[in-house]
């Protein structure tokens, strides 16, 4: 490897912002190469400079970024580029994979449209030639149905199509680099799995490079064939991808690998980055036996909630000429939820999981079927009734980014459900709860007055916890709640859930697409697959040996 000629080389690159009056640093001198037909991975938590490190090499920081050091490409200094050079080598020789297909891609541009553009400014194609080469590309990433997708607007698309459009317009104009940030992080595990393997057969067709930033240390070691360590704007580690996962020299190394839950066996707290690095690690295996005695405490009483044959219909049409076409997303579905329980709800993007969870939180109305809760039916519950049985039923949303009010505090926001339900006697009453419970979430007094933009993720996740459990419900519907957050602090969530859940009595339904982490929270587990629970059982028992073909295929494609 030392022989051949690096093809982007990164030599004690510092990025610097203005913050007031003064400079902030927040890359700090690293250095590291990428080599032709090679796969380099980036692991780190979130702000620790893996995508701003990125962004660089694309040129896409701006002007206000101060950034020192060496970055060359193909022995060009890109640092000196102008911006109708860079125009000439991003999207052409350097090209990136961005994590938010949905927010990459024009919502107003049909899709197909989109690729010509990139073709059309780099390789001066007719709109015949690039609309072929378009069709060509979507059938090589395997997108179904390339004509009707081309025609497509992205809303009308999935999550994975709209990764799998995103990737074809990277790919159009053969790049030597494919830098991917984050291209998977959103997707469930089959989708993902479909498309780490299209990403490498690319790569092996077109011999391209590829710089791949994750949080995931499973995908990394999927796919990667070297491993670069990021922590707080520092390059803290870098070897083979064997080297990394199996000998880890630093503590952070150590701590990003031990803070994933595992499908094996159930660790309680789950050991955090800090943990690690404070060196305050004393986590124990949950007992089979104390499991055991809690399962039977919880499941000698009757179900806290029951779904009967529910059934939600859609109605389908592209436009409005075309044939109304019926779509069933939810079929005859039965389920039981108990007091004290947490129930996992496992299965791929559109597969029903939220449409369910919608239906139970009564903000869709089935089309057949019966919901009970406390014994009593709140299928066609309205009005006054409905409004009480919202405090006692609550949602922790994916994206607690896009849940809060962008223009009130922090602090409003909590104190908001509280006056809607009319709990306590006064403002300053609920002001001093909303306090009470930011302290309780891992945040402080000064935060009450800030606003969502100031908070990390991590953060605003622990603000939209705060603002569900601030009206005392009973059953909280967990919607890919952790998703969307890095592993440590997702590790933090976790823990979060399970302190409120023992603190205050709280049942969970945690929907999620990860196998793992529904493993480590989940009581009973569920499996859904087109509308169908295909299989259900005690979570242990269905990962250890599952029956139905299709959690057994969702099983490998993590492993």
């Amino acid at each position: 490897m030392t022989e051949k000629s690096a093809l982007l080389k990164v030599e004690n690159l510092s990025i610097s912002f203005p913050n007031d009056a003064e400079l902030t640093q927040v890359v700090h001198g690293i250095s590291y190469e990428v080599f032709p037909n090679e796969i380099v991975g980036i692991v780190g938590e979130s702000g620790s400079g893996k995508s701003v490190s990125s962004l660089a090499a694309m040129g896409l920081l701006g002007k206000n970024a101060k950034i020192e050091g060496e970055l060359t490409f193909e022995n060009k200094n890109l640092l000196a580029l102008s911006d109708t050079e860079w125009q000439k080598i991003r999207g052409n020789k350097i090209s990136m994979i961005f994590q938010e297909p949905m927010s990459s891609l024009n919502p107003s541009m049909k899709c197909g449209q989109q690729v010509i553009e990139v073709l059309q400014q780099h390789k001066k194609q007719s709109k015949q030639e690039a609309r072929f080469e378009v069709l060509r590309l979507f059938e090589k990433v395997k997108l179904p149905r390339p004509e009707s997708i081309f025609s497509a607007y992205p809303h009308q698309i999935s999550g994975g199509q709209k990764q799998r459009v995103m990737i074809a317009m990277a790919i159009a104009c053969k790049p030597k680099l494919l830098i991917a940030d984050e291209p998977t992080t959103a997707l469930d595990v089959s989708v993902q799995k479909e498309i780490l393997l299209l990403l490498k057969e690319l790569q092996q067709e077109t011999q391209m490079s590829v710089l791949f930033i994750s949080h995931d240390l499973e995908v990394i070691a999927q796919l990667c064939q070297r491993v670069l360590v990021m922590h707080q704007g520092n390059l803290v580690e870098q070897n083979t991808t064997e080297a990394i996962f199996e000998t880890p020299k630093e503590l952070y190394t150590k701590a990003l690998i031990a803070s994933r839950p595992s499908t094996k066996n159930r660790v309680f707290p789950l050991p955090t980055v800090s943990d690690f690095l404070n060196n305050s690690v004393s986590t124990e295996a949950e007992l089979i036996s104390e499991r055991q005695k809690k399962h039977e405490k919880i499941y000698a009483n009757p179900p806290l909630l029951e779904v009967k044959g529910l059934v939600k219909k859609f109605i389908d049409q592209k436009n409005w000429w075309s044939k109304k076409v019926e779509f069933q997303a939810v079929k005859q579905v039965d389920l039981q939820i108990f007091e004290g329980e947490t129930l996992g709800l496992v299965g791929e993007s559109g597969c029903g999981k939220s449409t369910l969870g919608n239906l139970i939180l009564r903000l869709d109305q089935p089309n057949a079927g019966q919901i009970f809760y406390k014994g009593k039916d709140i299928t066609h519950l309205k009005g006054e009734e409905l409004r009480k049985l919202r405090r006692e039923i609550q949602l922790i949303f994916q994206d607690p980014f896009s849940s809060l009010n962008p223009r009130i505090p922090v602090g409003e926001a909590i104190m908001e459900p509280m006056k809607v339900h009319a709990l306590y006697n006064s403002n300053q009453e609920r002001k001093e709860k909303a306090l009470q419970l930011l302290k309780r979430v891992g945040l402080e007094e000064i935060h009450f007055t800030r606003y969502p933009h100031e908070f990390s993720g991590g953060q605003r996740q622990r603000i939209g916890i705060a603002r569900t459990i601030a009206v005392q419900p009973k059953l909280i519907v967990c919607d890919e709640s952790v998703s969307a957050l890095d592993i440590s602090v997702q590790a933090q969530v976790l823990n979060l859930l399970n302190e409120l859940k023992e603190d205050f009595g709280f049942t969970y339904l945690f929907i999620s697409h990860d196998l793992a982490v529904v493993k480590y929270m989940a009581d009973q587990l569920l499996v859904m697959k087109e509308g169908q629970i295909v299989e259900r059982g005690e979570a242990d028992e269905v990962y250890a040996s599952p029956k139905h073909a299709y959690t057994k295929m969702l099983l490998e494609a993590r492993l």
